[in-house]
């Protein structure tokens, strides 16, 4: 069981990094496209900036579970050169763990902001004006993934614990 729900997540974290890719490359295209056009025409831009931060909002959060994944976040290597295999291990479950609570909280939190602000119908400050529920909905989306990953982490480093232990 917990094979087939890695496999499942491991595809949707490999789809949501190429999301990431195509979202970063856009917004790159989106802030070029801005500059010359304020910089060579003169023309007054409102929408490029804000468009190119939900996109980065977008390619951060949702790219996260896939870091995670891969374990190719920053690390403290120190540690790991001190500690023995086994406090290794638990040292790497805690870690998992303590994350597993802060994303779960984080995600919580974003679901009830993008919740209120499709209700609510909030939009940004700018002329522009876009809904909010969109940069909301891809922290949410994202966080929730990430937290996905670090359960079923946590689940498997636990397993292997019980197995050696």
């Amino acid at each position: 069981m917990l094979e087939r729900l890695s496999g499942a997540l491991g595809l949707t974290n490999r789809l949501l990094a190429g999301v990431s890719m195509v979202a970063m490359l856009v917004a790159a295209g989106i802030l070029t496209s801005s500059v010359v056009t304020r910089y060579f025409l003169k023309l007054p831009t409102d929408w490029q900036d804000e468009a190119s931060e939900f996109l980065l909002v977008g390619a951060t959060f949702l790219s996260g579970a896939y870091v995670q994944a891969s374990r190719g976040h920053i690390g403290i290597g120190v540690m790991t050169g001190l500690l023995t295999p086994r406090w290794n291990r638990v040292r790497r479950w805690l870690c998992d763990l303590l994350s597993l609570l802060f994303c779960s909280f984080f995600a919580w939190k974003s679901w009830t902001l993008w919740l209120e602000a499709v209700r609510e119908g909030q939009v940004t400050d700018s002329t522009w004006a876009p809904p909010l529920w969109i940069p909301y909905g891809l922290m949410a989306t994202g966080m929730t993934v990430l937290a996905l990953q670090l359960a079923l982490q946590v689940a498997a480093l636990g397993r292997s614990q019980g197995e050696r232990g």
